[in-house]
């Protein structure tokens, strides 16, 4: 199996002739009672490049039904946003949850 980078720089698989698509993951923000909600907006704008109106969107529904999508990337670039996240609440003092799934 070889791996050539496309133009985007995420990776594909060669396999038996054919190109398969990397897996993608969903990057989610989980509720909490603590993390205020201008900072979840400042983190969706920040680090996944929302716009403000996007970002409200994905914060109301995260406070809402407990869970939200940020968005959807490849192993490598769901993994450091995740990694973003919680670095960057850890250090503002909030317990906010980032996690990632396969789509």
């Amino acid at each position: 199996m070889s791996r050539q980078p496309d133009m985007d720089g995420d990776s594909q698989c060669l396999v038996e002739g054919k190109i398969k698509e990397p897996d993608r993951y969903s990057v989610l923000l989980h509720n909490d009672d603590y993390t205020s909600m201008e900072f979840v907006v400042a983190v969706l704008c920040d680090i996944f490049r929302k716009t403000v109106d996007e970002a409200t969107a994905i914060m109301l529904n995260v406070h809402q039904k407990g869970v939200g999508q940020c968005g959807v990337y490849t192993f490598e670039v769901a993994e450091a946003k995740v990694r973003s996240v919680e670095r960057r609440a850890r250090a503002a003092g909030y317990p906010l949850r980032c996690t990632m799934e396969k789509c």
